[in-house]
């Protein structure tokens, strides 16, 4: 595996520095943690969480610091029982299993975040006081898990989260030549009783991927032989998996040997009753200027970055948006409005901020 930076600017294009090396150190006998020299030490933590898994209150506490609460990584391991290994080639602690796998890799620039081999750029791990940390957000985003906790609040409850009775595993497209490397990692969707609406729904994901092996593939036959190797690969993330509806993003990747390589986000929401992919106008249509006031609140938001690169003249497409708990996020692909440093602008707003008071994204699709 490469080092973390070029792992990140090669799948997200975030554009960092060489990351250098990997902290030193490893598993301090008893306990998670690393050696007081190989980290930052927090001297102010404002609280104590109580931490409680399904209303159990736990021995493992959390910590309230810049306005989150932060987790353990033995909460996860020893209250939640998830699978967890640690790999000390990568420095790197992994957690759950299946789509909800989490990698936490240390570097000396931080601790980096992947769900099921995707970057997960708005969440780090915390080295705090010997011990390694994630932010409750990330349970609640993507591990399925709902996260109880108010501001002010010295408790936090995680409970599990009712999903929708289906399975998601990865279906593999690879080929390793010599002059180019394609591994496209893509959802497939099962175990549900409508069988068209699932084939319907693993139709468009196959496509998808199959696209972006087929532009692969005349990428490569256009190379020339001094060229170095090429690269392609796709990863994915399920942001939503409720009230008969799946949400799931898509990262292509591709490296034909320029200063960067480039990636292109796609993200496809369904509806389980018929496989539909939904657009932005099939979950907020209940509010007939839905699109009005996206469109206001994005062009402060958008022209306010300090990259904007000029452009935006409103929302052009209904497809670049995924969905989390009782939100909805919206983005843009890299150069689109901004540079490539800022990586994919993303908008979050709630479904309350779009709909009718008392209104739902799903009434209409049920």
């Amino acid at each position: 595996m490469m080092n973390i930076s070029k792992e990140i600017v090669r799948k997200w294009g975030i554009g960092l520095m060489s990351a250098g090396l990997l902290l030193g150190g490893g598993v301090l006998p008893g306990e998670i943690g690393y050696a007081a020299s190989d980290q930052t030490q927090s001297k102010v933590i404002a609280s104590s969480i109580v931490l409680k898994a399904n209303g159990m209150i736990s021995r493992e506490t959390g910590i309230l610091q810049e306005g989150k609460v932060w987790i353990p990584i033995t909460f996860m391991r020893d209250v939640l029982r998830l699978p967890f290994t640690y790999d000390k080639k990568e420095n790197a602690y992994t957690i759950g299993k299946g789509t909800t796998k989490v990698k936490l890799m240390l570097s000396s620039y931080g601790t980096s975040i992947w769900v099921n081999n995707y970057y997960i750029r708005e969440y780090e791990g915390k080295l705090i006081n010997n011990r390694l940390y994630v932010p409750s957000g990330l349970l609640n985003d993507y591990l399925g898990y709902k996260v109880d906790w108010s501001r002010g609040s010295s408790k936090l409850n995680v409970v599990n989260r009712p999903q929708n009775t289906l399975t998601v595993t990865t279906e593999t497209y690879a080929k390793d030549r010599k002059e180019a490397f394609i591994q496209l990692d893509y959802p497939k969707i099962g175990g549900l009783s409508n069988s068209n609406a699932q084939q319907a729904m693993n139709d468009i994901l196959k496509e998808s991927a199959m696209r972006f092996a087929a532009g692969a593939e005349k990428d490569i036959s256009n190379r020339s032989g001094s060229e170095p190797k090429y690269t392609y690969d796709i990863d994915y993330v399920v942001t939503y998996n409720q009230n008969g509806v799946i949400s799931l993003v898509m990262s292509q990747y591709s490296d034909t040997g320029g200063a960067h390589g480039m990636t292109n986000r796609e993200a496809f929401t369904f509806s389980l009753k018929d496989g539909k992919r939904l657009l932005l106008g099939d979950l907020f249509g209940a509010n007939p200027n839905y699109k009005q006031l996206l469109n206001a609140k994005l062009n402060k938001l958008v022209k306010a970055e300090e990259s904007y690169l000029g452009g935006f003249n409103g929302l052009n497409t209904e497809k670049y948006f995924y969905l989390k708990d009782d939100q909805v996020v919206l983005f843009f692909q890299l150069y689109e409005y901004t540079a490539y440093a800022a990586g994919f602008p993303e908008y979050t707003f709630t479904f309350k901020e779009l709909l009718p008071e008392g209104g739902s994204p799903f009434a209409a699709i049920k």
